[in-house]
């Protein structure tokens, strides 16, 4: 069982170093062929992707960063991060076609 972290951002992944649990696999990019059932992912990973790693039977925990519009497209230091409250919550998220 592997934990990921799925970030391209420096700061995000020097945060999760200083607060979140001992990652095995540090990725900019997640190949979900590459996820196993029992293995957690950790990112901001947009909801289709979060749904297609919990189907593979995967954990899948969201870094929530509550972002002021004036921070918004700038790069965030961890420091950033700590000051905007930054925080790991579990996702169980499951696809449903949507009906017409």
């Amino acid at each position: 069982m592997a934990i990921w972290f799925v970030s391209r951002h420096p700061g995000a992944v020097e945060w999760i170093q200083r607060h979140g649990p001992p990652v095995d696999r540090v990725v900019d990019h997640l190949d979900l062929a590459d996820v196993r059932r029992g293995d957690t992912v950790i990112g901001t990973l947009p909801v289709h992707l979060a749904a297609a790693v919990c189907t593979r039977g995967a954990r899948y925990l969201h870094l929530v960063v509550d972002v002021s519009p004036g921070e918004r497209g700038r790069e965030l230091t961890a420091d950033d991060l700590e000051r905007l409250g930054a925080r790991l919550v579990v996702y169980r998220v499951f696809p449903e076609e949507a009906s017409p």
